[in-house]
Order: structure tokens, then C-alpha cells, then sequence
């Protein structure tokens, strides 16, 4: 249960977890590389781009234990829906969004307690809070995962994800950056004929996953000049008229393969990204200076904001995240949480606590559980607890990731976050009804839900559609004034139509519906 250190080996920064290549072959930065002509990491190409951050809810993040939560006063069914008291449901001021803030005594069957406070959040972000009610088709996780992030293969199975990075990515060494793991909200879209640049790499350990994007620094004594040497014997002399060369000369993956390394390699390499991205200081566990290696100049930036992303790996993926978009590396990272526990924290300490005592109850250290088992589809066991604790987790992370963004200029006193949206993607909603009377009680999976986006290009402050006190259910809304509609739903097509057209990226190819209530009014 703790978080053991150890020092990193010089294998292990070798093999930078991610897949460095010792002699530069393709590490794992380049598996998506575009071109040599494209290739650099600040582009000042004449696109304006737009920048989306996919943040995971995996399990079902439900609306209506946040920002759409119903006081029993409101229903006639209180007693068996899942529905608040009215003392703990906040209406924010000058806001249709409300709020639940919370202290538990337990995580279901878990002795741990904690608290939440929704309502911070709201107040500080709401102008650029845009709810939207959908009902999706699909309440198994890895179908309904995989259509929040492509409308239901509306486009020939892109993903948002992949049309942003080919609208904006072009000229970006990585454009898309998938950082989450374990769900299909980072599979590759099926239509083959985008360009590789646009599927995204992924990354399982952020921390050390830069050692990965440079063949050479980082091991000591080598001749960089002889490496180089090497490398254009093998590019040039040796492996054209290899006999598995010749044999496989017309097979696409190998040409990509071999496409990859020479110049757009030494461009790769030449941007520094093992440098720039960083994260970690040198130190006893991190031993940066011995070989030859230093930490980003925003490491400690990030490091202020996420101050747990050694335990944490969530705060590890945002932190890498903000730098991906600061350095110009991407237009788009997705990020979030993992579906297994994570607890930190001394070992012995916990086992003791556990064991109670004394008078003492039994019970978890304040603090020390960071990731609910299997994420918001923990409420199978204690639905309210989960809704408020991986909400807080969701909620916190985006809130440190927007002060990052609006933090960093991106240019003539527009700030990063002026462009970016970040997308909290879930897979479907919850069960709403409850035992009689019941404060926590197990949920199941449900069609109807919807999705907060953030971002000023967002239409902000703003509901689209609405929920029936009465069944906990909600309804949809007119697609291009935004007003309630409670004969209709939103599909999945609308919101991923909705969500590129808001970042600039023209749907018309694909005879998208103009989705014009989620754009910013200007």
C-alpha cells in the first residue's frame, strides 16, 4: 500500500520505460512522426490553433450528483430516486449550475472519511462551465467509452481527438498525446486514410517517458559524432539492402518505420523534449545530473500545481499535459484516472489503523486513498460516496490544470487557456432510483447523463437541456438556440459535432448538424 522509491538505474534510463533506443532506433516519441518538412515543436505556421484537453471520468460521472442535483422538495419521488436533501444541494449565484458539498464517514464498505466541495469550483469556473444532457446508446464501458470520443463513428470512426490534431497538428512534433490508460477513450479511430500524425501516442509513465524521446543524452560516455555515423551507415548503406529490406520493401509499417529515422529523428531530438518535459528534479531517485540530463525550466511549476504526481498518476498525466501544450509538442492530451486503487501512505501506519484499537474505530489515515477501484464505477458498491469523491478528483485536477493554462501567455497577452477546451468524456450515467429512503445505496449504468465541457469557447454558464425532478431524467435541447427541449434527446453525434465545431475545426466534410447553442455568442 505505500509508495516505495528506489533509484533509477542506468538500464532503466536506457530503456526510459517508454522505450528509448539506444542508437536512436524510433523511440517511443516517433511512432506517429509526420515528416522532416513538418517537424518542430514551435510551429509559428500562419493556423491559429485551438488546443483540447480529454478528461477521463471512466464509470459513469454522473450529473445529477453535481452540477444537476435535484432537492427532495423538488420530487414527487423522493423517497426512491436519487435526490438531496435541500440544506446540502447549493445553488450557485448568477448560475444554473448547483453544487453538493459533503462529509462522508466511509467509501461504502471502506472505513475512510472524507469531504467534498463542489461549490469552489463552481464559483471560481463557472463563466466557463458549459453542461450539456446527452442519452447515449450503449451502457457496456468500452463501446460507450469509444462514443464519446468519435459520435458514434459519425465521422468514419475519428476521433475528436485525431481531427484536432489533424486540423491544428500538422507542423506539431507530437499532436496527439494519449496519456490515460486502460479504456477506449484512447483507441485509435478506424479510418486508415488520415495521416499518421494524427493517431496519438501513448504514454504509460509520464514521469520518465521523455528519456524515451532522445536516442543519445542520458548515456554516459558515447561519441554523439560516432552515433551519428552509425546511424547513416544503417539508414543508408546498411538496411536499404538488407534481404528482409527487399523482401518487404512494399509493406506500409516498415516504410513508416524507416521513414521515421534520419532527419525527422535529429529534429526530434534537436527540440530537446527531454529537457523541456522533464518533470522531475535531480535527486538521490532521480539522478538527472549524473547523466548528463536537467529538468524542465517549468518543472517546478508543475510541480507546485501537482505536488503528488509522484504517487499520483493522474497528477503526473495533467502536469506532462500543460508542458505538451507550452512547449508547442501537441494540440491535444488526454488524461485521467486509472481504474485501480491507489493508496499512499506508510504501510505499517495503515495496517494499524485498520486494526483499530484503543477506543480507536477502524479505519484509513486521512488522505491516503488518492483513486477509487475501477473509478466512478465503483458506485456499483457505494454510488454517493464515489460520485462525490472522483468528482472532487476531477474537478481539482481541472481546476489546476486551467490556473496553469491561463498562467502561460500564448501570445500578444492571450493566455493558453483562451484556446483550450477540456472535455470531461464519461462513459453513460447512472441508476436513479434508490432504497426507500436509503443515504448510500449501489447504482448501475444508464443511458441518459451528459457531459461538462470547459472553456472560454464555450457557450458558458449554461445548461443545455434540463433533468425532471420527478424521474431524475434528463432531457435535451434545441440545437441551435440552446432552450429545453423535453421531447427530444441529444444524440452522440451532436455533442461531437458540437465540441469540434467549438474548437474551430470545419465538420462539413462529414455533413455534421451545426451544433450552434455549445459556440461561444460573439
Amino acid at each position: 500500500m505505500s509508495n516505495k522509491t528506489s533509484k533509477i538505474t542506468r538500464r532503466q534510463i536506457l530503456r526510459g520505460i517508454g522505450g528509448a533506443g539506444l542508437l536512436g532506433l524510433a523511440g517511443a516519441g516517433l511512432s506517429q512522426w509526420k515528416g522532416a518538412s513538418k517537424a518542430h515543436s514551435n510551429p509559428g505556421s500562419n493556423v491559429d490553433p485551438k488546443f483540447l484537453i480529454v478528461l477521463t471520468a471512466s464509470g459513469g460521472a454522473s450529473l445529477i450528483d453535481s452540477f444537476l442535483a435535484i432537492r427532495e422538495s423538488e420530487s414527487a419521488n423522493a423517497s426512491v430516486l436519487n435526490v438531496y436533501p435541500d440544506k446540502m444541494v447549493t445553488q450557485i449565484d448568477g448560475s444554473p449550475f448547483r453544487a453538493l458539498d459533503q462529509k462522508f464517514s466511509r467509501l461504502g464498505q471502506v472505513p475512510y472519511a472524507f469531504e467534498t466541495v463542489q461549490s469552489s469550483f463552481l464559483k471560481k469556473h463557472k463563466q466557463d462551465m458549459m453542461v450539456v444532457t446527452q442519452t447515449g446508446s450503449s451502457v457496456t464501458h468500452d463501446i460507450a467509452q469509444r462514443r464519446s470520443v468519435t459520435g458514434n463513428e459519425i465521422w468514419s470512426g475519428r476521433t475528436l481527438q485525431e481531427m484536432v490534431a489533424y486540423t491544428y497538428g500538422e507542423s506539431y512534433a507530437l499532436p496527439n498525446v494519449l496519456l490515460a490508460t486502460g479504456t477506449n477513450f484512447i483507441e485509435h479511430g478506424t479510418d486508415s486514410s488520415l495521416p499518421d500524425y494524427c493517431f496519438g501516442e501513448k504514454v504509460t509513465n509520464p514521469g520518465i517517458w521523455p528519456l524515451s524521446l532522445d536516442g543519445t543524452k542520458g548515456v554516459t560516455k558515447i561519441d554523439a559524432e560516432l552515433i551519428r555515423q552509425v546511424r547513416l551507415l544503417r539508414n543508408e548503406s546498411i538496411d536499404p539492402h538488407s534481404r528482409f529490406t527487399k523482401l518487404y520493401s512494399k509493406n506500409s509499417l516498415l516504410n513508416r518505420w524507416m521513414g521515421m529515422r534520419g532527419t525527422p529523428l535529429r529534429k526530434l531530438e534537436n527540440q530537446d523534449l527531454i529537457t523541456k518535459l522533464m518533470m522531475y528534479p535531480d535527486s538521490e531517485k532521480f539522478p538527472l545530473k549524473k547523466y548528463g540530463l536537467s529538468s524542465s525550466p517549468s518543472a517546478a511549476l508543475v510541480r507546485e500545481k501537482f505536488p503528488r504526481m509522484e504517487v499520483d498518476p493522474l497528477e503526473a498525466q495533467a502536469a506532462l499535459a500543460f508542458l505538451l501544450l507550452k512547449f508547442r509538442v501537441s494540440v491535444t492530451a488526454t488524461i485521467g484516472p486509472r481504474l485501480d486503487l491507489v493508496i499512499h501512505g506508510d504501510e505499517e501506519t495503515i495496517k494499524q489503523s485498520l486494526k483499530g484499537g484503543a477506543g480507536s474505530p477502524k479505519s484509513i489515515p486521512a488522505g491516503s486513498i488518492i483513486n477509487t477501484p475501477i473509478a466512478f464505477d465503483f458506485c456499483h458498491q457505494a454510488h454517493r460516496g464515489t460520485q462525490a469523491f472522483m468528482w472532487d478528483r476531477i474537478l481539482t485536477t481541472a481546476d489546476r490544470l486551467i490556473d496553469l493554462l491561463k498562467s502561460e501567455e500564448y501570445e500578444n497577452g492571450e493566455s493558453f487557456w483562451d484556446r483550450t477546451m477540456i472535455y470531461i468524456a464519461t462513459d453513460f450515467g447512472r441508476s436513479r432510483k434508490r432504497p426507500s429512503g436509503a443515504i448510500e445505496f449501489g447504482s448501475s449504468h444508464n443511458l441518459n447523463n451528459g457531459f461538462l465541457i470547459l472553456s472560454p469557447l464555450v457557450n458558458g454558464n449554461k445548461v443545455l437541456g434540463g433533468v425532471d425532478p420527478d424521474t431524475a431524467m434528463t432531457y435535451g435541447w434545441d440545437l441551435q438556440t440552446g432552450a429545453p427541449d423535453k421531447g427530444r434527446h441529444a444524440e452522440e453525434k451532436e455533442i461531437f459535432a458540437g465540441i469540434l465545431q467549438a474548437l474551430g475545426v470545419d465538420t462539413s466534410p462529414a455533413k455534421l448538424p451545426d451544433v450552434r447553442a455549445m459556440r461561444k455568442k460573439v
